[in-house]
């Protein structure tokens, strides 16, 4: 097996709608703000090379909305997916599986293209898993607070491209087809799913969106786009204690720095140790 950190694309979010509660001069410390609050993102994906399977772990943002749209987020920087995929000698041809972590735009929005007037895959050749749960949550009703975050666009070309795969995850070994163990939690979203990977010795866990910055990793401090946030700091305290406890390590998604990041035991909790990249990390 082999991994790879995917870098699709940075952009910007509101520092506040991102650390909720906590005040500015607290999360700053971590996170510093521009001039219109804005702390600086990525949109790291993770590539697993395992046989002839290519699986890819979320998509980010993608290209295919409007300047209107992208004007929110101010994207900087210069890599995409397909550029990165391209640095690596893969083309989007060979993925041959992605895997959502949930359907929040900046996590599958790459996953689909504008192309003859319509929406299609970019991955032509790969299949598309997702909760089956966490799929109706999305697209049957989603609530008011997320719904501008289920964009159409993205979800219902997965679905008419019949590459669509919904595992069930109320079952043990739910997603058995990709060997991914996961972990289940629904306080930032209904049945958001971290993957859990063995790797040259050492265990990974996908953060997604339970932890997207280092700064982050305080149990309280939560972002403002959680459904449930006193359900996310018990994932939170439960998940990041049995991190340290079995020295599993954090693939950051969101963090514009740190690649990986290892934690440890604090007079205050579980606390941020070092961070780094995957290749310098293994």
């Amino acid at each position: 097996m082999k991994l790879y950190s995917i870098e699709t694309g940075n952009f910007k979010l509101d520092g506040g709608a991102m650390f909720g509660v906590v005040p500015k001069q607290l999360w700053e410390k971590t996170n510093p703000a521009d001039s219109k609050n804005r702390i600086d993102m990525s949109a790291r994906s993770l590539l697993i090379e395992d046989g002839k399977k290519l699986i890819l772990v979320d998509a980010g943002l993608g290209d295919k909305q409007s300047e209107k749209f992208f004007s929110h987020y101010s994207r900087w920087g210069n890599t995409s997916l397909i550029r990165s995929l391209d640095s690596l000698g893969f083309s989007p041809n060979d993925i041959t599986d992605v895997f959502f972590t949930h359907l929040h735009f900046d996590h599958c929005g790459g996953a689909t293209k504008r192309e003859g007037g319509k929406i299609v895959p970019v991955f032509k050749n790969a299949r598309f898993f997702c909760s089956k749960i966490h799929w109706e949550w999305a697209t049957v009703s989603p609530n008011p607070r997320e719904k501008a975050s289920f964009l159409k666009e993205n979800l219902l070309p997965l679905k008419d491209s019949g590459q669509l795969n919904l595992y069930s995850s109320d079952e043990s070994g739910f997603c058995s087809d990709l060997d991914l163990d996961l972990i289940l939690v629904d306080g930032h979203t209904e049945k958001m799913a971290l993957p859990k990977i063995k790797y040259k010795g050492k265990k990974i866990l996908f953060a997604s969106d339970l932890v997207p910055t280092s700064g982050h990793i305080p149990v309280p401090y939560l972002m403002g786009y959680d459904v449930r946030p006193l359900v996310t700091m018990e994932e939170k305290s439960t998940i990041l204690k049995d991190c340290v406890d079995k020295d599993m390590v954090l693939f950051m998604q969101h963090d514009p720095i740190n690649e990986i990041v290892v934690l440890k035991k604090t007079e205050k909790g579980v606390g941020f140790d070092t961070g780094t990249t995957l290749n310098e990390f293994f």
